[in-house]
């Protein structure tokens, strides 16, 4: 939203025409217009007071809302970070020891229980990463900020006051994102007041600490979204040779036999199959893997809005399935590391004296910038990113 005078700063509770300590200062009467707001809303006093105190103008929740991220990850990164041995037995793990809860999502939802692990894998490893960052401070500090979703935010806030108010989760718990998504499988608050669900029956809707919520709201979002069971999300394709990747997209859906009349295969060489409409995704271009895509796979990308966000899950799904992954080739001489070896190269590049923090697989800045420095001495050029030549000039 674009700010225009200062009476539309004023209504939306907007610092942005104030430098950060002027911001800080101001916060407190920010917050209390919020309160009133709450009120408004049936939000408690006692809720409300509850929740906000001790809370502070979080300043690396801005410094994070205004990141300009200069490195772009390439679609083979992005995969094999999210989609590796490690995440796939680890998957396999936490369907066997929570067997139940996803069978009961799956019998009540109609949703597939391989899908559902994977939205939980890849959003927060399988209850692993939730999250740190207190939520109604971080919703606070951009409810009242310049940033140009503000008043969005100022929504998350009052969604995540109601949470609290009415009792489903200990307000200790609600931390998450900086953006404020949080819990098993990373719903944004209003998400989780709308489709937030009481799998196990306590009479709560507790998506950070019951894993049976968490996946029972996560099978009915994708019930929501039009999941249909017993179809796949889709399948990889060997595209013909003068493909035209103009008729290509996960919206240009057309019957799978327009697809086969192409000339495009199962990956194998077998024949298209399938009913209904689907579409063809290439997201590294023609050089590299190709699928064909079904309304189901749909379903997965409004989780996130993000094509290889959705292929993650989609791939994930089908190795915790016990079928294979992508198999061709992706189209760089440099391939991508699965997180054992992201670790690996971290442990390599501290014990050469820099400051990458815990080894941990997570590639931040730090580990760009020695990445950088460590090209820069070979005469590489400085991409900073973490491929399997930089980890193998690392061993020798």
């Amino acid at each position: 939203m674009t700010l225009r005078a200062r009476t539309t700063v004023a209504t939306l509770l907007c610092l942005g025409s104030l430098v950060p300590g002027a911001a800080r200062a101001d916060f407190r009467s920010c917050l209390a217009g919020l309160g009133q707001e709450a009120a408004a809303k049936g939000i408690s006093s006692a809720s409300f007071q509850a929740a906000t105190a001790g809370i502070v103008y979080d300043e690396k929740v801005i410094e994070l809302s205004q990141a300009q991220p200069e490195f772009k990850t390439p679609i083979w990164d992005y995969i094999a970070a999210l989609v590796d041995e490690e995440r796939v037995e680890d998957g396999r793990a936490a369907m066997r020891q929570h067997a139940a809860a996803l069978a009961q999502a799956e019998a009540r939802f109609n949703v597939d229980r391989y899908t559902i692990a994977a939205v939980w894998g890849v959003e927060s490893n399988f209850g692993k990463n939730l999250g740190k960052m207190p939520l109604v401070q971080s919703l606070a500090t951009l409810a009242c900020s310049s940033n140009r979703r503000a008043a969005f935010f100022k929504g998350e806030l009052m969604a995540t006051l109601k949470i609290i108010d009415h009792g489903d989760i200990d307000p200790s718990r609600l931390t998450g994102s900086w953006a404020g998504a949080f819990g098993q499988t990373q719903f944004m608050p209003t998400t989780y007041q709308r489709l937030a669900v009481d799998l196990d029956g306590d009479g709560r809707r507790d998506v950070v600490d019951s894993v049976a919520d968490a996946v029972g709201s996560t099978a009915n979002f994708l019930r929501v979204a039009k999941w249909q069971n017993g179809q796949p999300w889709g399948y990889e394709v060997r595209l013909p040779s003068g493909f035209n990747l103009a008729a290509a997209g996960r919206k240009n859906k057309r019957p799978v036999g327009h697809w086969a009349s192409l000339g495009v295969t199962r990956i194998d060489g077998r024949p298209l199959s399938g009913e209904g409409a689907a579409g063809i995704i290439a997201p590294a271009g023609v050089n590299g893997p190709a699928f064909l895509v079904t309304k189901n796979f749909d379903a997965i990308y409004s989780y996130n809005a993000a094509e290889s966000y959705g292929l993650a899950i989609a791939v994930l799904s089908d190795r915790l399935r016990g079928r294979q992954g992508i198999q061709t080739a992706w189209p760089t001489d440099d391939p991508p590391l699965s997180r054992a070896e992201r670790r690996a190269l971290q442990s390599a590049l501290a014990s050469r004296g820099y400051d990458v923090g815990e080894p941990d697989g997570r590639v931040g800045s730090k580990t760009r910038d020695a990445i950088k420095d460590i090209e820069r001495q070979l005469g590489w050029p400085q991409t900073g990113r973490p491929g399997a030549k930089v980890l193998e000039a690392l061993r020798r």
